[in-house]
């Protein structure tokens, strides 16, 4: 009967520690003991690594399908693509600053961008996304030429208008709140605000003759909410803005027009839609010396429809 008879070995020592020679040794000796185990029938373990070849795939971290890194991937390249190209807008908006154009704020020119993004609108990414996308962008770059802060009219303290000013305006934008039309009106006039939001005008709060009242002149230039259609959880009113410079067509557009003969404005061709008292309100742009005007008539200023919505 034959025994096998192991002698104890300490572990190898670290490669620095080696004499010459001493690891050769060590591995012959080691493999010399498994030649000796395997003739008398002891199976050794195999300490040996896994070929690349068998070893699995490790799942992704978070346990997703194999092929989100490649996705991921696809989005960040799309991600710099768009940045570089907000970047290349924001360079050809220095070029437009530069030749001093009137006004930075431009509502007319804003909403006819607007209107065709949305006309060429597709995918499942919702159109009211896209829009207060565009809304950020266009308080960015107005914020390059200019300093702008919206004076709010907050008249029943339910921040309703801030909100809405915040919506158009950016939530970026200084909106410092008032607690009349003629407070925030004067912020305007007297350069505290660029433009005012101002609710729409009741038989109670009627601040249309404001606009005249003074000088400089203001103007309304855009109606709140552009985008129309209101989720129950956002928060809804009817506002008007005012600034000192003149409204800009859009194309679709509506203007407020004092006349004390509503009948003379359809007699010079113009479609009257509503009255307010002595105020109309008439479908296109009409302004200041447009040769329709009855004498005495008085603009006030005008604003692009708004969108529907979805």
């Amino acid at each position: 009967m034959a025994f096998l008879v192991v002698a104890p070995f300490s572990i190898m020592p670290t490669r620095a520690g080696l004499k010459p020679g001493a690891g050769a040794g060590l591995l012959t000796g080691r493999l010399a003991v498994d030649g000796a185990a395997r003739k008398a029938g002891f199976a050794m373990p195999d300490t040996s690594p896994p070929s690349l070849s068998t070893a699995e795939e490790p799942p992704p971290e978070d346990g997703w399908r194999p092929d989100l890194g490649l996705l991921r991937a696809q989005l960040d390249e799309l991600d710099d693509k768009i940045h570089d190209l907000l970047m290349q807008r924001a360079s050809v908006v220095e070029g437009v600053a530069r030749t001093r154009k009137a006004a930075a704020f431009r509502p007319g020119r804003e909403a006819s961008i607007l209107r065709r993004l949305l006309a060429r609108h597709r995918g499942e990414l919702p159109a009211r996304t896209l829009v207060r996308m565009w809304r950020e962008l266009f308080a960015g770059t107005t914020a390059m030429q200019t300093d702008v802060s919206v004076a709010v009219a907050e008249l029943n303290n339910t921040n309703v208008l801030n909100a809405l000013a915040r919506e158009h305006f950016g939530f970026l934008t200084p909106v410092p709140m008032f607690p009349s039309a003629t407070a925030a009106l004067d912020a305007v006039r007297t350069g505290l605000a660029t433009l005012a939001v101002l609710p729409f005008p009741t038989e109670t709060n009627a601040w249309w003759p404001a606009l005249r009242g003074a000088r400089p002149h203001l103007h309304i230039i855009a109606r709140l909410p552009f985008w129309n259609e209101r989720r129950r959880d956002v928060p809804t009113a009817d506002a008007l803005v005012v600034g000192r410079a003149a409204p800009d067509a859009s194309g679709i557009d509506r203007s407020f027009l004092v006349a004390a003969n509503h009948a003379s404005l359809t007699d010079a061709g113009l479609t009257v839609r509503l009255a307010y008292g002595d105020v109309a309100e008439v479908e296109g742009m009409v302004l200041d010396g447009d040769p329709r005007l009855p004498a005495s008539t008085v603009a006030l200023g005008g604003y692009a429809v708004p969108v529907p919505g979805e």
